[in-house]
């Protein structure tokens, strides 16, 4: 999305709309499946020498379930607010702006920024698709709470009817707890 800076001086404040493709964000080492376009809505003002761009991005995106690792829609807003400006040491000394050398402004990199910073850290499913989910799989099951519990007090009582096996490499350490039970 790019946008002439001659048009934000002519036409005070110059307002836009349009759809982006981020789709390239799929590929970048987060947990984004699959994202739509985005639709941007924004406002561009000139505050002294800088550019202030309004914007709100508008999607959703395709995000694993924390749970179950199935896909959840996950649809989002967002609000940002980006400044930049062509002198350099305004932009030297706020860290929140941002120098441009031309006369025309790519913000797909800053929308996609501020895409970046608005996912979650965890999503969940709805209960309809957790049922779709499998419980169980090669080396693995799915259990509620409840069953590990029973499970484990299964086991720890047929534990306790029993001696265990000292295993071998601990065997020398067996001894000289026997050696210490026998001075007592």
């Amino acid at each position: 999305m790019i946008i002439p800076l001659q048009k934000i001086k002519a036409h005070e404040p110059y307002t836009f709309q349009g759809s982006l493709d981020v789709s390239d964000l799929e590929e970048m080492n987060n947990d984004i499946r699959r994202i739509s376009d985005v639709e941007v809505d924004g406002e561009a003002t000139l505050v002294g020498k800088v550019y202030q761009f309004d914007l709100n991005l508008k999607g959703t995106m395709i995000l694993p379930c924390a749970r179950t690792l199935v896909d959840v829609k996950y649809p989002f807003s967002v609000d940002a607010t980006e400044n930049f400006t062509k002198v350099d040491y305004v932009a030297s000394e706020e860290e929140e702006i941002f120098l441009i050398e031309q006369e025309v402004l790519d913000l797909a990199p800053y929308i996609k920024e501020n895409i970046l910073l608005e996912v979650p850290v965890r999503v969940y499913s709805d209960e309809e698709q957790l049922s779709e989910a499998e419980d169980e799989g090669e080396g693995w099951e799915m259990r509620t709470e409840d069953t590990h519990i029973e499970q484990q007090e299964i086991t720890h009582e047929e534990d306790n009817g029993e001696d265990k096996p000292v295993d071998p490499r601990l065997a020398s350490l067996q001894k000289f707890f026997d050696k210490d039970q026998n001075n007592e």
